[in-house]
């Protein structure tokens, strides 16, 4: 797999990186924990630059979350979990993973888009509940927008960091991605506790 992924993206850059990203999304066994790194590597060997990486992965993470999206709009939770006791071994997906994702959108949200895509394991299955669910497009594309840009981010950083070593990030980013997501919802509910709109006088 790493040296799959090393070649393709040696050979056509930023292209391959945008190609993969999406692959990731429909794909979850290729792991955006190998791919982003190593471009954070290929940064800092002075191949590639940060702000191209940087966008080559999240529109590949953000083209590549379309189809799951409208997956979910077009067939349904019970279709789709019926076809994951079939075939979703193949792609490591199951009918409770659908399941779990689908709860997480209904109890947290629309920020769940945001918030799950900095959770390894549910970053991709989380469009399939927005679409269930008929979320609103461009309030879809704005969440997975920004919370893609932060975990390509973070994954091209930690590779520029650790250099030839880029494969540990996969190790340890995704336990690490539970603490950003726990400070990120701690901020939400301080913010919600604190904020209070403005009244408009009367005129």
């Amino acid at each position: 797999m790493i040296e799959w992924i090393t070649e393709t993206m040696n050979s056509t850059g930023y292209l391959a990186i945008v190609l993969l990203m999406f692959l990731e999304n429909v794909f979850p066994p290729i792991p955006s924990e190998l791919i982003m790194p190593l471009a954070g590597f290929l940064v800092s060997q002075g191949k590639l630059s940060f702000a191209g990486v940087l966008a080559a992965g999240t529109l590949g993470t953000v083209l590549g979350a379309l189809p799951l999206y409208y997956a979910g709009k077009l067939l349904g939770l019970k279709r789709l979990q019926q076809w994951a006791d079939r075939f979703g071994r193949w792609f490591a997906v199951s009918a409770r993973d659908l399941d779990n994702s689908n709860e997480w959108f209904n109890k947290y949200g629309v920020r769940t888009i945001f918030l799950c895509r900095l959770i390894p394991g549910i970053r991709s299955l989380i469009s399939i509940p927005a679409g269930i669910n008929t979320m609103n497009m461009g309030v879809f594309l704005l969440y997975t927008t920004i919370g893609s840009a932060i975990w390509s981010a973070l994954l091209t950083f930690a590779g520029y960091l650790l250099g030839e070593n880029y494969e540990l990030v996969e190790k340890y980013m995704g336990p690490a991605s539970y603490v950003v997501v726990g400070i990120l919802g701690v901020a939400y509910v301080i913010w919600a506790f604190w904020y209070k709109p403005r009244k408009q006088g009367c005129r």
